[in-house]
């Protein structure tokens, strides 16, 4: 067995199983969002992971780590976690669940535009090429909205602007991590990350908490995106940045689609159009190549 399948071996796994649970969470954020408002959704949700993993990380003694890096891991936490999940649990309130896993998908295409500018990182004429591809085929793809485009309260061109917020901070977050927490254990920057995402929602999702109490349905959905599709999702997620590097670890967003609009449509109802797979390709493809995954032939 050679190293190259070696090293296939211990990426890949983590990098579908991640795709699989944030893929659903797109769903669970939805089911609670409209029960509980954006901000005590996401606080919900990054709480009830940063409370698992706490005893996990005192289990493993690395708590003098977190005490040494704090700082640094909770600041992480407002790009990578805190911002990001209350834009999108404010964009599932008002467009569908495809839509929001399409504009995530320009998460790398964020990230190596912000690394260009913050970390120096060579930036040609394919990568260029592949910038300007992806922001077209976000044009494109918000020019078609159902609805149209409206940036009166509760309209499409707000949750279209909120998806894309988000991922200009999980971009980053990326080189946040790569310059400062790179060897970091991936326990405790996931930990840190999420009591800073907490700690930073807390007064938000406080002043805005909903007046009627939530059913058990919203609970038991962002339970599980709490556990599942945060908690341990965000431990693969810091893994793979550990091992591959952000670039790499931050195309997950591709598959993230094709797991969002598969349960959408099974589970929501929702209609994927040809428009939006259309657009999905030309995103994919431009972020493929700004993020260096495959070149310009």
């Amino acid at each position: 067995m050679t190293d190259r399948h070696l090293a296939w071996r211990e990426w890949v796994p983590d990098f579908v199983l991640l795709a699989v649970l944030w893929g659903s969470s797109f769903l669970f954020m939805r089911e609670g969002a409209h029960e509980f408002g954006p901000f005590p959704t996401s606080w919900v949700r990054v709480t009830l992971a940063a409370l698992i993993l706490t005893p996990v990380l005192v289990w493993r003694r690395e708590v003098p780590v977190l005490v040494v890096h704090w700082r640094k891991a909770m600041s992480a936490g407002l790009l990578n976690a805190g911002i990001p999940f209350a834009c999108y649990a404010y964009a599932l309130m008002h467009i569908n669940t495809g839509l929001t896993s399409i504009l995530n998908a320009t998460t790398p295409l964020f990230g190596a535009l912000i690394a260009w500018f913050w970390l120096g990182d060579k930036l040609n004429a394919t990568r260029a090429l592949g910038l300007a591809l992806g922001f077209t085929g976000v044009v494109l793809l918000a020019s078609d909205v159902p609805g149209g485009i409206s940036f009166k309260e509760g309209g499409s061109g707000l949750a279209v602007a909120a998806c894309l917020v988000a991922t200009f901070c999980y971009g980053i977050s990326g080189s946040f991590t790569k310059r400062y927490l790179q060897n970091v254990p991936s326990l405790v920057t996931t930990t840190g990350s999420l009591w800073g995402a907490s700690l930073g929602l807390g007064i938000p999702a406080l002043l805005t908490w909903p007046n009627a109490a939530p059913s058990l349905h919203a609970w038991a959905a962002l339970g599980i995106a709490g556990l599942l599709c945060t908690a341990l999702a965000y431990v693969l997620f810091f893994r793979l940045m550990t091992r591959t590097g952000p670039a790499r670890a931050m195309t997950v967003t591709y598959l993230i689609p094709v797991f969002v609009n598969l349960l959408g449509v099974i589970f929501l109802d929702e209609v994927v159009t040809h428009w939006m797979m259309g657009c999905a390709v030309v995103i994919v493809a431009g972020t493929a190549l700004a993020s260096g995954l495959v070149g310009r032939k």
